[in-house]
């Protein structure tokens, strides 16, 4: 028998990924909404940073709703790195949702549905609830472990104390286990749910500072706890319309979140979530947080979806719409009329529009040494000056492809900063689209179904077909 050979597995929850754009932490903006040169990630675009800071501040300040906002430039001028600098400079409390306009057409909905899910996925609910807690400084803990492992369970006592008292609640079998679980000890501040039970460890007293045996290199140290033990505290949930919308549409509830199989959800639905929201609203109970959808390729949008939008924008609950394209006037998707980005003319005169231009050669040799370092490639001066001239004369897409290849070039070749030799031998082996089109053009004959006429001026498909 022959000898069967396991193939060595990687653990691939190790590996971490590098997306085009995990470099951007922010926009870059100073306190001033002055866009910095080189700043979280991003270079150059001043102009267009600059704009969508202003649009940013508005939405902090809830002073913009229903707009919608236009993205456009040429490809690789930075539209959707502008887009995921908003969202990581709206942090976590506003929703953000991404889609790109060709999904629409994949999915197992209507287009209009799917539109609806992403509008209400860009809206967030905060809703605020006060709750009654315990919260002090652990004192000591005490168990009553039964004599005979039987039918009798563990009890307990736990002492607890703020600043002005000292309470000694009785402990039943559930809360001894949590207790346990968290690992509580006298120091301990500790708050507790009153109605759930649930405990949270809030750290240690600054009176147990010096108890060195009791600490870690992780301990949080806080003050004893004020006034009465027993306190009202308001706790605030922020979900968004569309988690609530599925939660009250499927049989499965929340799991429906998970899977993604949420299917349409029915008009009623959300017509009672809208009016139960709206009381809470009146009640003060919540409150509601506009977000931002981002719709890429925008222009692959048809006009049944653009009516949509329309509409959308004009109810008070719209979150701020920021789209993006790279076309210029072109038709627009299911008509026979052309217009400025595909768009229709009704719904360009609602986008502030921020254009965003072609970086310079200083921008793309800027870019270049951000994504090195994001993908933890070495390279050498030269190497560098090589790459930012093929960005230039290609495409700056193409010259940051070219960074991970030219590493793997350099360690086939092992050594351990790049060098010119090996982004120029990555060059050769991989076309960009100018050398691939020439290329084409050169022996397009060669190929089937060709539709460019050859040198003598065939243009008779068939004989083409036979050539080939």
């Amino acid at each position: 028998m022959a000898e069967i050979k396991l193939s060595e597995t990687r653990d691939l929850t190790r590996i971490e990924r590098i997306g085009a754009h995990s470099h951007i932490r922010g926009l870059g903006l100073d306190s001033g909404l002055e866009a910095r040169v080189v700043s979280e990630g991003m270079v150059g675009q001043t102009s267009a940073r600059k704009a969508a800071g202003v649009i940013l501040q508005m939405i902090k300040e809830g002073k913009i709703a229903g707009r919608a906002v236009l993205l456009a430039g040429q490809p690789g001028t930075g539209k959707t790195a502008i887009a995921m600098g908003m969202a990581k400079s709206l942090g976590q409390e506003t929703p953000f949702a991404m889609m790109a306009g060709s999904e629409l057409f994949s999915l197992e909905m209507s287009k209009t549905e799917a539109l609806k899910q992403a509008f209400r996925k860009a809206i967030g609910v905060r809703i605020k609830e006060e709750t009654e807690i315990i919260e002090g400084e652990v004192v000591e803990v005490q168990i009553d472990r039964p004599a005979v492992n039987g039918v009798a369970s563990k009890t307990g006592k736990l002492t607890l104390k703020s600043t002005d008292m000292e309470t000694v609640y009785d402990l039943g079998a559930k809360m001894i286990e949590a207790l346990g679980k968290q690992k509580i000890q006298s120091g301990d501040v500790i708050a507790i749910d009153k109605a759930s039970g649930k405990i949270t460890k809030l750290g240690r007293s600054f009176a147990r500072s010096r108890d060195y045996d009791a600490m870690g290199p992780q301990t949080k140290f806080v003050q004893c706890p004020e006034g009465e033990l027993q306190k009202r505290k308001e706790v605030v949930h922020c979900v968004t319309l569309h988690e609530i919308d599925v939660i009250n549409s499927r049989t499965q509830g929340f799991l429906a979140l998970f899977t993604g199989d949420t299917g349409e959800i029915r008009a009623e639905v959300r017509e009672q979530i809208d009016t139960k929201v709206a009381e809470w609203r009146e009640e003060g109970k919540a409150e509601i947080v506009p977000g931002v959808l981002f719709i890429d390729e925008v222009h692959m949008l048809d006009i049944e979806c653009f009516s949509f939008l329309n509409r959308a924008l004009e109810n008070e609950m719209s979150p701020i719409l920021v789209v993006a394209t790279n076309r210029g006037i072109t038709t627009i998707r299911g008509t026979n009329y052309k217009s400025p980005h595909g768009i229709p003319i009704d719904l360009l005169d609602r986008l502030l529009i921020i254009s965003t231009q072609p970086y310079t050669e200083e921008e793309i040799r800027k870019i270049l040494d951000i994504r090195s370092q994001e993908e933890d490639v070495d390279m050498s001066e030269d190497a560098k000056v090589l790459l930012t001239k093929i960005g230039v004369e290609a495409s700056l897409r193409y010259a940051i492809h070219l960074i991970t290849a030219a590493s793997l070039a350099c360690q086939k070749r092992k050594g351990k900063l790049v060098e010119m030799e090996d982004v120029s031998r990555v060059y050769h082996l991989f076309l960009d689209v100018k050398r691939s089109t020439q290329y084409l053009m050169e022996y397009q004959s060669q190929y089937m179904f060709s539709e460019m006429p050859n040198k003598e001026g065939e243009d008779d498909e068939e004989t083409n077909a036979m050539h080939s």
